[in-house]
């Protein structure tokens, strides 16, 4: 029986703030993976990224979900790039329901576009061809991941929230015990 809740999705496409609400409501530990990443490293994920490389970045992810993926009622934002390493799926699928988030190119671009030092993967001249080129790569690894899948693009954060419990309600998969 699963009894955590892992939002898994590009950047932008609200994993942070409706897991944050996700865990509220329910009553769960809210967990952000980049935050617990720098917890652990020391330092920032853009720091990682200019000292250790994306590879460094991808190895201190798979120690950080190894962590992370036994814990029971909590919600965990995952990295977008989490998806992009089986081992951290299987691990997190384990305890957890998987949520898929997504959002259009240019709703992600509208939502990031005021964070720049902050994505390491958006330092580049045209931004929205760069989200276009790595969706279209990543999407076949979110969508294989997926037990749920949600388009945030005009939803709020609580509207998102709110599906996520209510499709959680009929997966008879996961328990809601506190």
């Amino acid at each position: 029986m699963k009894t955590s809740i892992a939002l898994i999705g590009y950047m932008g496409t609200g994993k942070t703030a409706v897991g944050q609400l996700l865990a509220e409501k329910l009553g769960f530990r809210f967990i952000e993976m980049d935050w617990f990443i720098e917890q652990e490293a020391g330092m920032t994920i853009p720091d990682i990224f200019k000292q250790e490389d994306e590879t460094g970045f991808r190895e201190r992810e798979i120690a950080a979900v190894k962590k992370i993926a036994g814990e029971e009622s909590c919600v965990i934002a995952c990295g977008g790039g989490i998806v992009l390493n089986k081992i951290n799926i299987d691990r997190l699928k384990e305890g957890a329901v998987v949520v898929y988030l997504t959002a259009s190119p240019k709703t992600i671009l509208k939502r990031v576009s005021g964070q720049a030092g902050q994505r390491p993967l958006l330092e580049v001249e045209n931004q929205l061809k760069t989200i276009n080129d790595m969706l279209k790569y990543r999407r076949p690894f979110y969508e294989r991941a997926a037990e749920i899948t949600i388009n945030t693009s005009r939803l709020s954060v609580a509207a998102v929230a709110g599906k996520i419990i209510e499709n959680l309600k009929e997966n008879e998969g996961f328990d809601f015990k506190k």
